[in-house]
């Protein structure tokens, strides 16, 4: 803050000097004229080089133009350089595209599609690749945008740097891209290449920047439908692989600011409040295993309003360790805690001090616990918390209940939950807004639906799928044991085999086997478990399941790029039909998904590649999609 107030300040402190001269060489006012002239252009190019670049769609500023631009694509989706490169854009069509993304940004209004959100943060979880740079191009091509939307925009005027050099600008992009997970062997099958090309590849436009490198055994690389020439990276395994860089500290608190910050709301903490769900799975656990809460010491990491630790008090646990790095939520939880009688308060009794209360709350990371309390390592009888994000592991938070785990869990302590896992479906045209368009007061609007069906394959979607709406059988895609597994088992790959579901609603014939039915994107949901590991009294599971209640997760949702029509088998198959198509359904579908944590902080990168198998065995792949869930 001083150094802003400083850089402030500079300019007048310079005029007031100017003026100061002016008086002192009132008889001689061209002495020293060219020492200050210099002196003043030392100072312009001092105060040039301290510029300020506000990002283009949050309120992340940089004073390195190349980090901005580098921050656009891995966490905007907008690659700036590569559109103007691709479209042509002069100094003058690039100065327009600025002041049009500007303007679009502060309406809540996306740049590319023109959909308008009612908030900065749902305009920023929607913001996408954009598919046809050319369609886009006369949006801003009206004089209005030469007028500088935001006042004194420093980089309006400096974008035009990188065409001086433009070798030393393509070095420094590659080493910033250099902390980018680089994706291997994606394809599922290597010989489904030769039946895919003889159908044809569509032209889908791929993400910006390439975050991500697929390998594909051709040598080059097929991201949302676009090839490149980048060769393929193998590792030792032939597994995925996920280099992670060590991001800078500024970076981590910043993201962890905003983290934390928004838990500060009220709103999402009566959401989470309001769900039966989640509140009565982790009631159950605590309150129902007298034999495992009482007389133990817990720690309940990310206490939020203290729920769960006024749970654990009133199962008797003897010392609740409440840690919430949320600077409000610590003394919302403080006061709930004292209002209910819990709060653990030190009192003087006859010469000595003495605790009262049980819940004890401290506001810090639990990666700094020790900081803040005195704590012996492995002194936790109980480790408690609600971790879970959007897909199970969005928010990154599972890394810090496995730290406090490793140093403060005793040998053979509880974790509760203690189990986690990812499941994944096939879902049909309910899953999507496609029937919603089909029919507005007897109009037909199906256009609509298809565009943002189209655009829904970009980036995944946090919505409700029904237990009706689900095509496929449901199959297992990582399971965790949260007492034994390693932080870094949050990056995997996985393969599953999704089977035509004959109970479905969309399957509901007199002939279900050779009942065609299209899928139109994978769903991933989770469970945790409480099992009788821990809970021997009465275990509980907590599921986000599209066949249970509905949850505040909902359900995560990847849309394929163009449905796959799927049946258990058809008598009059043609075969010089493509697999998945309705004149060859595929009889099963395979689908390889990594999940890795993304490069920004608590955000998680999600690709998916699928294959059709037909009834004669023909196999067809689709290109690998990649999403970014943040």
């Amino acid at each position: 803050m001083a150094k802003n107030e400083e850089e402030t300040l500079r300019p007048h402190q310079i005029e007031d000097d100017e003026d100061e001269d002016k008086d002192e060489d009132e008889d001689d006012d061209l002495h020293g004229w060219d020492d200050w002239n210099e002196q003043e252009e030392e100072e312009e190019g001092e105060e040039g080089s301290d510029s300020i670049f506000l990002c283009l769609f949050c309120d992340s500023t940089y004073t390195d133009i190349h980090a901005l631009f580098a921050h656009c694509i891995s966490t905007h989706h907008f690659d700036f350089q590569s559109t103007r490169k691709a479209l042509f854009l002069d100094f003058y069509a690039s100065f327009k595209l600025i002041n049009y993304v500007r303007s679009q940004v502060a309406k809540n209004r996306c740049w590319s599609c023109g959909l308008t959100c009612r908030s900065n943060l749902e305009l920023r979880n929607h913001l996408h690749e954009t598919v046809s740079l050319e369609e886009v191009k006369p949006l801003w091509d009206s004089d209005q945008y030469l007028k500088s939307f935001l006042q004194d925009d420093s980089l309006l005027y400096s974008f035009g740097e990188d065409e001086e050099d433009e070798d030393d600008h393509t070095a420094k992009k590659e080493e910033l891209m250099t902390h980018v997970k680089n994706f291997e062997d994606i394809c599922i099958d290597n010989e489904s290449h030769d039946t895919y090309d003889q159908y044809g590849k569509e032209d889908i436009a791929s993400i910006s920047g390439n975050l991500l490198s697929v390998g594909s055994s051709s040598g080059k690389s097929a991201v949302n439908g676009v090839t490149s020439g980048e060769p393929e990276r193998y590792t030792n395994d032939k597994s995925l692989r996920a280099y992670f860089p060590n991001r800078a500290a500024k970076d981590v608190k910043i993201v962890n600011e905003d983290y934390f910050g928004s838990y500060s709301s009220f709103g999402i903490h009566r959401e989470m409040l309001s769900d039966k769900v989640r509140m009565d799975a982790y009631r159950q656990a605590i309150l129902e295993n007298p034999s495992l809460l009482n007389g133990a010491v817990v720690m309940d990491v990310g206490c939020g309003t203290g729920i769960l630790s006024l749970f654990s008090a009133q199962a008797r646990a003897s010392r609740v360790i409440a840690v919430e790095a949320s600077e409000k939520m610590a003394a919302v939880a403080t006061q709930i805690a004292k209002d209910n009688g819990f709060l653990r308060t030190k009192t003087p009794t006859n010469g000595t001090s003495q605790f009262t209360g049980v819940v004890e709350i401290v506001q810090c990371m639990v990666e700094d616990l020790d900081k803040r309390i005195p704590i012996e390592p492995q002194t936790v009888d109980v480790l408690l918390s609600e971790w879970m994000g959007y897909c199970l592991l969005y928010e990154s938070m599972l890394s810090s209940v496995l730290y406090a785990r490793d140093k403060w869990l005793k040998p053979g302590g509880a974790i509760l939950p203690d189990t986690a896992t990812i499941i994944v479906a096939g879902f049909g045209k309910g899953g999507t807004s496609l029937p919603f368009w089909d029919n507005i007061y007897g109009f037909n609007m199906s256009s609509v639906g298809k565009e943002l069906v189209e655009n829904a394959a970009q980036i995944p979607i946090v919505d409700i799928v029904e237990g009706h709406d689900i095509v496929t059988s449901s199959a297992v895609l990582k399971s965790f044991d949260l007492v034994t597994m390693r932080p870094d088992e949050v990056d995997f790959t996985a393969s599953v085999e999704l089977e035509p579901n004959l109970c479905s609603a969309e399957s509901n014939s007199s002939d279900l086997e050779s009942k065609t039915t299209w899928c139109y994107g994978a769903v991933l949901w989770f469970e945790t478990g409480f099992t009788s590991r821990f809970c021997k009294e009465m275990p509980a599971i907590l599921s986000t399941s599209p066949y249970t209640p509905n949850t505040h997760w909902s359900q995560t949702i990847l849309t394929f790029r163009e449905p796959i029509a799927i049946a258990s088998g058809k008598s009059n198959l043609d075969r010089l039909a493509a697999i998945g198509s309705d004149g060859c359904p595929a009889v099963r579908i395979n689908v390889r998904i990594s999940i890795v944590r993304a490069l920004q902080h608590r955000s998680i990168d999600i690709s998916m590649e699928t294959a059709g198998v037909g009834p004669d065995g023909r196999k067809r792949s689709w290109p690998v999609q990649l999403f970014n869930l943040q």
